[in-house]
């Protein structure tokens, strides 16, 4: 860490020392990962699956091609990637978290896919793969737990090949205050609920709407893209804004 840059970042609403939060957001993953996709379909009444649909049809993969999934949790990410580029290809699925990646792992085998699918525990930020090794570089609802961001993104710029892309999918600001007022009765008052009564830990589904609303808004994170080196960036908008696709590309 420079001495000059800020010795804190934000964990939901919470400061926090910048060494401290990889470790606390590993906590609340340990806590939830066993009832992750559960929470997910409660959460989104199943619309986070159109979602990640609608990030895969624009990878523009082909068959043979490699693949990097980052934070790529419980493997769905991976499972169509995998459709995608073929028994020739790789997907190279990876999280910082241990109980998130091995529940993607079993994912995965349930699915069948175990040839052309790697797992490897890593951090976002320091990518333990060789520059330009792969066509496309996926994250869904990975980026705001990210300690530094900037730093993610630059590592996610220098593995992609030259012509590939990077998409980032995750929540950001609902484009309406009418929506906004909805989505926050939503966010801080059924989420924690639902997180108390089915996975058992209101704390952290707290966390996450509060992660949330501490990500970049659209115009910001496109502009991070743009610093890290990527071009052609742009963004489309779901749901009024409450999801959004990130892309550029590398060249």
């Amino acid at each position: 860490m420079n001495p000059g840059e800020p010795q804190t970042t934000d964990f939901g609403f919470e400061q926090v020392r910048k060494q401290d939060k990889a470790g606390r957001v590993r906590a609340v993953f340990d806590s939830v990962a066993s009832r992750y996709d559960l929470m997910n379909d409660l959460m989104s009444g199943g619309a986070h699956r159109l979602w990640k649909q609608f990030a895969l049809s624009l990878t523009g993969l082909r068959l043979g091609d490699s693949v990097l999934d980052v934070a790529g949790g419980t493997g769905d990410i991976a499972v169509g990637l995998a459709r995608q580029v073929g028994r020739s290809g790789l997907v190279m699925l990876t999280d910082i978290n241990a109980s998130m990646l091995q529940a993607g792992r079993d994912r995965l085998i349930d699915s069948g896919l175990v040839g052309n699918v790697r797992c490897v525990q890593a951090d976002a930020e320091r990518l333990p793969f060789a520059d330009g090794s792969f066509e496309c570089v996926t994250i869904a609802f990975g980026l705001r737990n990210v300690t530094d961001k900037a730093r993610a993104l630059a590592s996610m710029r220098r593995v992609l090949k030259s012509g590939g892309q990077l998409l980032v999918l995750e929540f950001s600001k609902p484009t309406t205050p009418a929506l906004q007022g909805i989505y926050d009765a939503y966010s801080f008052r059924l989420l924690p609920l639902l997180g108390r009564v089915v996975a058992g830990d209101a704390d952290s589904y707290r966390y996450l709407a509060e992660s949330i609303r501490r990500h970049p808004d659209q115009e910001t994170l496109l502009t991070m893209l743009r610093a890290a080196g990527l071009e052609n960036c742009r963004y489309h908008n779901l749901m009024g804004g409450i999801v959004a696709v990130h892309r550029g590309y590398k060249v």
